[in-house]
């Protein structure tokens, strides 16, 4: 399985984030957001957490017009599958790959802290090596993750199960407590907590390395 992650200005966990992809058994590729194009055989995009372009105007807006840009969109288009984390879950929602945006945190603080998540769907290869229910332990690192959606847009994704995971308790406002939801097809998943900082026994637990575990088991049985 063939991994590219997406380096922009301001991105600071596009190192960890290839090492847990490299862990689970992924090819990695680096790719620099001025690039136009991904490398051939392209299977996963992931975009990491950090704050690209310094968070200017909304987070990850202007990420969104980087040349790489394009190429991500195709992929997307295609059915190929993205992993948007932190500061590229805002990336993926300003792309228009997924619904709803990041605010600013509802006690407008930056958070820094291990949040306990619940999984609302296994039905999806980023969480088909989770039961559905089960709570894991994921950090989060955000100023704006309060993720907002109108109420069709929030009925839509119940309807068609695509909350992918909830705080439990909440920790930033999100409508009903939402970490991380899924694009119609499945293939794209947008999450503000951290998995690849709990992808190793050294950070102190590894419920986030089931995530990528089951995404390139997923992409190599494809």
């Amino acid at each position: 399985m063939k991994a590219a992650v997406i380096t922009f200005p301001g991105s600071n966990c596009d190192r960890d984030l290839a090492v847990a992809l490299q862990q689970a058994g992924a090819e990695v590729a680096r790719v620099w957001h001025k690039d136009e194009a991904l490398p051939a055989g392209t299977d996963l995009v992931a975009v990491p957490g950090g704050f690209s372009f310094g968070d200017y105007l909304r987070c990850g807006a202007i990420a969104a017009h980087s040349p790489i840009a394009g190429a991500i969109k195709a992929h997307a288009a295609r059915g190929g599958y993205v992993l948007g984390i932190c500061n590229g879950f805002q990336v993926l929602t300003e792309l228009n790959l997924l619904p709803g945006a990041l605010m600013r945190n509802a006690g407008l603080r930056f958070l820094c802290r291990e949040a306990v998540l619940r999984v609302a769907t296994a039905a999806s290869p980023f969480t088909a090596a989770y039961a559905p229910g089960e709570e894991i332990r994921v950090p989060v690192a955000h100023h704006d993750g309060n993720y907002q959606i109108d109420p069709e847009g929030l009925a839509a994704l119940k309807d068609q199960d695509r909350i992918a995971f909830t705080y439990a308790p909440g920790v930033n406002g999100s409508v009903e407590d939402i970490a991380g939801v899924l694009s119609e097809n499945r293939r794209v998943l947008g999450m503000m907590p951290h998995p690849e900082r709990a992808a190793d026994p050294a950070h102190g637990g590894t419920d986030g390395a089931r995530l990528f575990a089951s995404l390139v088991q997923e992409l190599v049985a494809a």
